[in-house]
């Protein structure tokens, strides 16, 4: 799902309890994370609940630039739906556009960011460093 369409829905989405249950279909509907990627190295740090993100370079051919496949897991639900609104984010973009993307103001227009816990606000930073990081490591090589 495109970024666009959960602002969208967000929109008609008055009542907070809603709007997790939202998020939580949405992390419901992502990709199983193989078991094999729940290492130590795809552990993201900083997040309360267990959380797995696992980056790998696509190379694009011909002119184009590397774009960035992403996978993640968590135990926690809601935090689940949050990497799957991360991946409406970034999935599909070269590591230049991720790292020209405010992810935070994103997460702020859908207005989840006053609405997280410190915890959980916390760990989506977490989360949003790791993949930016990623990001680089590509942009860079």
């Amino acid at each position: 799902m495109a970024i666009a369409d959960i602002l969208s829905d967000f929109e008609f989405l008055e009542d907070w309890e809603d709007r997790y249950r939202y998020v939580i279909e949405l992390g419901r509907d992502l990709a199983p994370l193989p078991e094999a990627l729940r290492t130590d190295a795809n552990k993201v740090r900083g997040c309360a609940s267990q959380v797995w993100l696992a980056t790998r370079r696509v190379p694009a051919g011909g002119n184009g630039k590397d774009k960035l496949e992403m996978q993640g897991a968590s135990d926690a639900m809601i935090v689940q739906g949050l990497i799957a609104v991360l991946f409406a984010i970034y999935e599909g973009k070269t590591a230049d556009e991720i790292l020209a993307t405010d992810a935070h103001a994103i997460f702020a227009k859908l207005g989840l960011k006053e609405h997280l816990t410190q915890q959980r606000s916390n760990g989506l930073a977490s989360m949003v460093a790791r993949i930016r990081a990623d990001a680089g490591a590509i942009a860079a090589a």
